[in-house]
Protein backbone atom coordinates (compact mmCIF):
# COMPACT_ATOMS: atom_id res chain seq x y z
CA UNK A 1 0.00 0.00 0.00
CA UNK A 2 1.46 3.37 -1.03
CA UNK A 3 0.55 6.06 1.50
CA UNK A 4 0.59 9.83 1.05
CA UNK A 5 -0.05 12.75 3.38
CA UNK A 6 -1.97 15.87 2.48
CA UNK A 7 -1.60 18.90 4.73
CA UNK A 8 -5.04 20.48 4.36
CA UNK A 9 -5.26 24.16 5.27
CA UNK A 10 -7.96 26.81 5.00
CA UNK A 11 -6.20 29.12 2.56
CA UNK A 12 -6.12 32.91 2.34
CA UNK A 13 -6.00 35.67 -0.23
CA UNK A 14 -2.45 36.63 0.81
CA UNK A 15 -0.03 34.16 -0.83
CA UNK A 16 2.47 34.56 2.03
CA UNK A 17 -0.10 33.02 4.39
CA UNK A 18 0.86 29.55 3.12
CA UNK A 19 4.56 29.91 3.99
CA UNK A 20 4.25 28.15 7.39
CA UNK A 21 2.40 25.30 5.67
CA UNK A 22 5.25 24.98 3.19
CA UNK A 23 7.70 24.84 6.10
CA UNK A 24 5.69 22.05 7.71
CA UNK A 25 5.60 20.22 4.38
CA UNK A 26 9.38 20.51 4.05
CA UNK A 27 9.88 19.30 7.64
CA UNK A 28 7.67 16.25 7.06
CA UNK A 29 9.45 15.45 3.80
CA UNK A 30 12.82 15.70 5.57
CA UNK A 31 11.65 13.21 8.22
CA UNK A 32 9.98 10.81 5.76
CA UNK A 33 11.69 11.28 2.38
CA UNK A 34 9.88 8.35 0.75
CA UNK A 35 6.38 9.54 1.61
CA UNK A 36 4.60 11.93 -0.76
CA UNK A 37 3.53 15.06 1.15
CA UNK A 38 1.24 17.56 -0.56
CA UNK A 39 -0.49 20.77 0.40
CA UNK A 40 -4.16 21.42 -0.32
CA UNK A 41 -6.39 24.36 0.49
CA UNK A 42 -10.09 24.68 1.19
CA UNK A 43 -10.45 28.07 -0.47
CA UNK A 44 -8.65 31.07 -1.99
CA UNK A 45 -5.49 29.11 -2.85
CA UNK A 46 -4.44 26.18 -4.94
CA UNK A 47 -4.06 23.33 -5.14
CA UNK A 48 -7.46 22.25 -3.93
CA UNK A 49 -7.94 18.92 -2.18
CA UNK A 50 -9.21 17.34 -5.41
CA UNK A 51 -6.22 18.66 -7.36
CA UNK A 52 -3.73 17.31 -4.82
CA UNK A 53 -5.46 13.95 -4.75
CA UNK A 54 -5.52 13.69 -8.54
CA UNK A 55 -1.76 14.06 -8.66
CA UNK A 56 -1.25 11.46 -5.93
CA UNK A 57 -3.56 8.96 -7.61
CA UNK A 58 -1.66 9.40 -10.86
CA UNK A 59 1.47 8.37 -8.93
CA UNK A 60 -0.17 5.15 -7.71
CA UNK A 61 -1.03 6.19 -4.16
CA UNK A 62 -3.86 4.12 -2.67
CA UNK A 63 -3.99 5.46 0.89
CA UNK A 64 -4.28 9.19 1.58
CA UNK A 65 -4.19 10.73 5.04
CA UNK A 66 -5.66 14.23 5.06
CA UNK A 67 -4.19 16.14 7.99
CA UNK A 68 -6.21 19.28 8.79
CA UNK A 69 -3.82 22.13 9.57
CA UNK A 70 -6.49 23.86 11.64
CA UNK A 71 -6.19 24.96 15.27
CA UNK A 72 -9.51 23.36 16.20
CA UNK A 73 -12.31 21.31 14.70
CA UNK A 74 -15.07 23.64 13.58
CA UNK A 75 -17.60 23.57 10.77
CA UNK A 76 -15.07 23.00 8.01
CA UNK A 77 -13.79 19.85 9.69
CA UNK A 78 -17.13 18.67 11.03
CA UNK A 79 -19.06 19.12 7.77
CA UNK A 80 -17.11 20.34 4.75
CA UNK A 81 -14.11 18.03 4.81
CA UNK A 82 -16.11 14.88 5.63
CA UNK A 83 -18.45 15.68 2.71
CA UNK A 84 -15.48 16.19 0.39
CA UNK A 85 -13.92 12.92 1.50
CA UNK A 86 -17.23 11.05 1.11
CA UNK A 87 -17.45 12.24 -2.50
CA UNK A 88 -13.83 11.22 -3.12
CA UNK A 89 -14.45 7.78 -1.59
CA UNK A 90 -17.42 7.30 -3.90
CA UNK A 91 -15.35 8.40 -6.89
CA UNK A 92 -12.31 6.31 -5.91
CA UNK A 93 -13.57 3.25 -3.98
CA UNK A 94 -10.19 1.52 -4.27
CA UNK A 95 -8.44 4.31 -2.33
CA UNK A 96 -8.44 4.61 1.46
CA UNK A 97 -9.03 8.17 2.64
CA UNK A 98 -8.39 9.03 6.29
CA UNK A 99 -9.24 12.33 7.96
CA UNK A 100 -6.84 13.25 10.75
CA UNK A 101 -7.76 15.35 13.76
CA UNK A 102 -7.18 19.10 13.72
CA UNK A 103 -3.44 19.61 14.21
CA UNK A 104 -4.07 22.18 16.94
CA UNK A 105 -5.84 19.60 19.09
CA UNK A 106 -2.76 17.36 19.34
CA UNK A 107 -1.09 17.71 22.74
CA UNK A 108 2.36 18.19 21.26
CA UNK A 109 1.07 21.16 19.28
CA UNK A 110 -0.76 22.61 22.32
CA UNK A 111 2.48 22.41 24.32
CA UNK A 112 4.52 23.93 21.47
CA UNK A 113 2.07 26.85 21.22
CA UNK A 114 2.23 27.38 25.00
CA UNK A 115 6.04 27.41 24.90
CA UNK A 116 6.06 29.83 21.94
CA UNK A 117 3.60 32.17 23.68
CA UNK A 118 5.72 32.21 26.85
CA UNK A 119 8.88 32.75 24.84
CA UNK A 120 7.30 35.64 22.91
CA UNK A 121 6.22 37.19 26.21
CA UNK A 122 9.72 36.80 27.61
CA UNK A 123 8.49 34.53 30.41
Amino acid sequence: MKTALILFAHGARDPEWANPMRRVQAAVQARQPGVPVELAFLEFMSPTLSESIAGLLADGVNKIVVMPMFIARGGHLKRDLPEMLAALRAEHPDVEFIQGDAIGEHETVVQAMAAAALQEAGL
